[in-house]
């Protein structure tokens, strides 16, 4: 479920999650890493027994996630409501599978192994991932067990490089930048906005799909999902409720990042159905 080609889809489920903006950022930081600093994370991997223990917890903790498939056993609407916006879509196997085969994809050979030096460093990163995504249901002490690792390696790699968000960077940033100073004002029309646009066909999801088809075709794939990473941290920095990033505001946001990052690529009406949402709920003044 989890891919960088639908990172809108982690995006959502990460902007929902109590440990989602630390993700988010692991994650922006591994979509950088170099092969030089696969090596500073490789020589920190704890060794297989301690490793072994942290994640026997993580099995556990994995299972205390909200599903929807808990919404069968609610019988009180408003506690079916809550598990509704909080239940993610995808799963912590399916993080790791996309930490392994999309963000680490460079790190494979052709015949789909790894080199040593690469697979401790991947272990690294997917214990710093787990240790984010699973904040609520990890013990504090498992969790900074599997975070030190990584923690103790980003302070040896080279100062954070500046991310690509490809030829509408300032677009992007503008929009993003927009999103870190929501008013409580601008957030409710926005959730009045993504109703209306619930409420008659629109072809909102078929406009996202074309959106991300563009920047697959283009070898965007990675740029548009560190944008999406990123709108995780603008809108937990913005302090929207947690209600409307499940109820439409993610969406709307989400759509319009999507469609900047690969707008000299997208026909006039696509274009005009992701970003007019945005427009009409926080005005013009950002779009550069």
């Amino acid at each position: 479920m989890y891919s960088l080609v639908s990172a809108p889809v982690l995006g959502f489920d990460l902007t929902r999650l109590p440990g989602g903006s630390a993700t988010a950022e692991v994650l922006l930081r591994a979509l950088c890493l170099t092969t030089a600093d696969l090596a500073v994370l490789a020589e920190r991997l704890p060794d297989a027994d301690a490793r072994g223990r942290l994640w026997l917890a993580v099995e556990g903790a994995g299972r205390q996630l909200p599903t929807l498939r808990g919404l069968a056993d609610q019988e009180d609407p408003v506690r079916a409501m809550g598990l509704l916006q909080r239940a993610p879509i995808g799963n912590v196997d399916g993080l790791i599978r996309c930490v392994r085969h999309d963000v680490l994809a460079w790190t494979w050979d052709a015949a789909g192994h790894q080199d040593e030096t690469a697979e401790r460093a991947t272990s690294v990163l997917c214990d710093a991932v787990v240790s984010a995504y699973l904040r609520e249901q990890l013990d504090p002490a498992v969790r900074r067990g599997l975070a030190a690792a990584w923690l103790s390696a980003v302070r040896r790699l080279p100062a954070n490089p500046p991310i690509d968000l490809g030829p509408h960077h300032h677009a992007v940033t503008s929009l993003l930048d927009k999103v870190c100073t929501l008013s409580s004002a601008e957030v409710a029309r926005m959730v009045r906005v993504a109703d209306d646009g619930r409420r008659q066909p629109s072809g909102w999801s078929t406009a996202v799909h074309s959106a991300s088809w563009a920047g697959y075709l283009s070898g965007r794939i990675r740029t548009a999902a560190a944008a999406q990473l990123l709108l995780v941290q603008a809108i937990d920095t913005g302090a929207v409720p947690l209600a409307d990033r499940a109820g439409g505001v993610w969406n709307l946001l989400s759509g319009a990042v999507q469609a900047l990052v690969v707008r000299d690529l997208l026909d006039t009406a696509t274009a005009h159905r992701l970003l007019a949402p945005a427009l009409a709920a926080l005005g013009p003044n950002w779009l550069r």
